[in-house]
């Protein structure tokens, strides 16, 4: 596993993938919470970083099927997934190394917006007059968050040749997994019987949660398990080129 895990990073900072990914997430953060006068923290009159958080995984919907669609599509279009799994390598340990690599390679884009905290710290009046709880909280669920969506984009790259279709299946499901059963929920259908149920299967349902700055332990378990379900979905397609 860490031998494809250090591959994939290799890869990462040996192009310009890595570097375009963090430029583009900390320079439309930046301009949005800084230069844009109507999302401007500079221009509000209480310290709050609910602009990083209400806009990170609208960006994440993009970026992670981006960084995460030529995990396997590349392999599968060249060639070498062959090569990589008849190598003394089981099929998860290629999986996990691939997922691990894109997660951390996220958590690095993320590390410099602590930043943005700082700063908004000390703006505040007295300073440190800020909801830290809240906002550690808000991070915790940021990185579960991009965790799931890179197992979808790990998942939507096995299934397909061509890293475009892999990208936009991976929004899409992205799309879907954080606003989609919100959207359902509102159904005539549900409203009533079963709407705050459909709700609690959304990511952004528990995304929210925890950015209260409660870290409730079904939340957690919630991102852990969806992920575990698109890692397990993509071993049984791979497992499928054995069948």
């Amino acid at each position: 596993m860490w031998s494809i895990f250090l591959k994939e990073i290799n890869t990462f900072f040996s192009s310009l993938i890595a570097y375009i990914v963090i430029g583009v997430f900390l320079v439309i953060l930046g301009l949005v919470m800084w230069v844009f006068p109507d999302t401007s923290l500079l221009n509000y009159n209480y310290a709050s970083l609910d602009q990083l958080f209400d806009l990170a995984p609208i960006i994440f919907m993009f970026l992670i099927p981006a960084l995460t669609m030529r995990s396997f599509a590349e392999e599968n279009q060249t060639g070498t997934i062959e090569l990589l799994t008849t190598k003394p390598l089981s099929d998860f340990a290629i999986i996990f190394g691939k997922y691990l690599a894109c997660t951390v390679l996220l958590s690095i884009a993320v590390f410099p917006t602590l930043i943005y905290y700082y700063t908004v710290y000390q703006l505040g009046s007295p300073p440190g007059n800020l909801d830290s709880g809240a906002i550690m909280g808000s991070y915790i669920g940021l990185i579960l968050l991009g965790q799931v969506f890179v197992a979808i984009g790990v998942f939507a790259s096995s299934i397909s040749n061509n890293q475009i279709v892999a990208f936009m299946l991976a929004t899409f499901l992205c799309f879907f997994f954080y606003w989609g059963f919100n959207y359902l929920s509102r159904l005539p259908f549900f409203v009533g019987r079963t709407d705050d149920l459909v709700q609690m299967l959304g990511i952004d349902y528990h995304y929210f949660s925890i950015s209260r700055g409660v870290i409730d332990t079904r939340d957690v378990l919630y991102y852990f398990s969806l992920s575990a379900i698109f890692l397990l979905l993509t071993y049984l397609v791979l497992q499928r080129r054995k069948w």
